[in-house]
């Protein structure tokens, strides 16, 4: 986990960047997450988006009360949508508010740093499930990714881990920080799509 924070928005003009090259025929190609297509990560960040927006507001209700699950999806609107939004997730992060007392997310509640440490995980994961199902370069903002795998590493040794992330990959301590972050996030570094 992060102790201090951590501008969200150099990760979320990363993850716009990669969905705005994502074309209209890929929206149907696999993820590295097994059960998602590319629009069903893309409805899964849009979501996730929302809901670590209003965490970091305390602007608790619908959005943040609610659990991951299902199949999400995207709407017609989501190329103008997507980036809105993670504008406002980084500009909601921006206020040390949001860092300190407590919050809620996927109807949970936790401290507000610990929402923020999910949050940048679920940045950076997805964004390289996304550059990984689209053929992208992917090049997470590396404070970011430090956090990422931080939070990553510090939850190896809980056994509920699983039911969350998926049982690690192991991958060498000497491979690159977002292969080691890939591998503790339960996936294979080496995921490449298949069409």
């Amino acid at each position: 986990m992060t102790d201090t924070m951590l501008d969200l928005g150099p990760q979320t003009l990363v993850i716009a960047r990669l969905a705005a090259e994502v074309t209209d025929e890929q929206l149907a190609d696999p993820t590295p997450c097994p059960e998602l297509a590319v629009r069903n990560l893309l409805g899964h960040l849009l979501g996730l988006t929302v809901a670590f927006r209003d965490a970091g507001r305390k602007d608790l209700g619908p959005t943040t009360d609610s659990a991951p699950g299902g199949v999400p999806d995207i709407g017609p609107g989501w190329r103008e949508e997507l980036p809105k939004v993670l504008d406002e997730l980084a500009d909601a992060w921006r206020d040390p508010a949001a860092w300190t007392g407590m919050t809620r997310a996927g109807g949970v509640d936790l401290p507000g740093a610990v929402a923020a440490a999910v949050a940048i995980d679920e940045l950076v994961i997805h964004g390289w499930d996304l550059a990984r199902a689209t053929g992208q370069e992917y090049t997470p903002d590396p404070a970011a990714l430090r956090a990422a795998h931080d939070f990553l590493e510090a939850s190896a040794d809980d056994p509920s881990r699983d039911e969350i992330f998926g049982p690690i990959v192991p991958v060498p301590d000497d491979a690159p920080l977002l292969d080691r972050a890939v591998g503790l996030s339960g996936r294979d570094p080496g995921w490449t799509r298949v069409l």
